[in-house]
């Protein structure tokens, strides 16, 4: 799930990813993605399909919440859950279940003239199931550094957010994994309610157990690198819907798939 949830988490909004929140602020956001993949990179990084006519899908859903401590301080949880469906000529496998909850505090390090902001995130990862087709279920930490800012470009407000994290997952072969993002998106309108972006992103994990699966979720030496479009829609201050889609382009390891993904996010102030 980790594989999906990248786009839908990373890329959903504007005011998301290395933005300060408002203090008080409550933004709420579950989302729905669907992945595919026929085909693999093996370790060398070639590419063809499964064996046995194999394919690999998995729907996810999650919802995601941030709050606004202060200036510089925000709180995020995520809870996702999956249903992962393997198939190929010989049986199909399907398992469902909650994922990696993960609870994380992001501190505002700079801004450059209230322009540019650096921001630094802490996440505590907290596997919610013990099924292994589901995730690693070894608790993990994360640090992530994140760089945004606006501007404008043909005439169109712009914004950009880079990120790039550092994970582990403790525990029996353990697994590092280098997550990085970066987004770019232009305001198609002056009243700020239409937005289209474009997102290059990837994962680098490495352990030592370097089997391959066709389960993102539960492999554990792999890289893949996508690339995705996303149009967001605001219908109001307070209500906001993104829709995305995204494919593998390179990849070592890991099955070279598809995701769509549908995203809602809605603000409450509470101060």
């Amino acid at each position: 799930m980790a594989v999906v949830l990248l786009i839908v988490v990373q890329s959903k909004s504007y005011a998301g990813g290395g933005f300060p929140v408002r203090p008080g602020r409550l933004t709420l956001s579950p989302s729905v993605s669907y992945f595919f993949a026929d085909k693999q990179w093996d370790s060398h990084s070639n590419k063809g399909p499964f064996a046995d006519n194999g394919k690999f899908s998995s729907l996810s859903t999650s919802l995601y919440a941030e709050y606004g401590l202060s200036r510089r301080f925000t709180l995020s949880a995520l809870i996702p859950y999956a249903a992962n469906t393997y198939k190929d000529n010989t049986a199909t496998y399907k398992n469902s279940g909650f994922g990696d909850a993960e609870v994380g505090i992001r501190y505002y390090l700079a801004n450059i003239n209230y322009k540019y902001y650096f921001s630094l995130q802490a996440t505590a990862i907290i596997p919610m199931y013990t099924n292994l087709n589901l995730g690693y279920n070894q608790k993990g930490g994360e640090l992530r550094l994140a760089f945004a800012g606006s501007g404008h470009l043909f005439g169109k407000n712009s914004y950009f957010i880079l990120e790039n994290g550092v994970r582990e997952y403790f525990g029996y072969e353990s697994v590092f994994q280098d997550r990085y993002n970066a987004t770019y998106g232009l305001t198609l309108d002056k009243k700020f309610r239409e937005q289209i972006s474009v997102s290059f992103g990837g994962f680098y994990a490495s352990s030592d157990n370097k089997s391959f699966s066709p389960n993102p979720n539960t492999s554990k030496n792999f890289a893949f690198n996508q690339v995705s479009v996303s149009y967001g829609h605001s219908f109001s201050k307070k209500v906001a819907l993104f829709i995305s889609g995204g494919t593998f382009v390179t990849g070592r390891n890991t099955g070279a798939g598809s995701n769509i993904s549908a995203s809602l996010n809605y603000h409450i102030d509470t101060k």
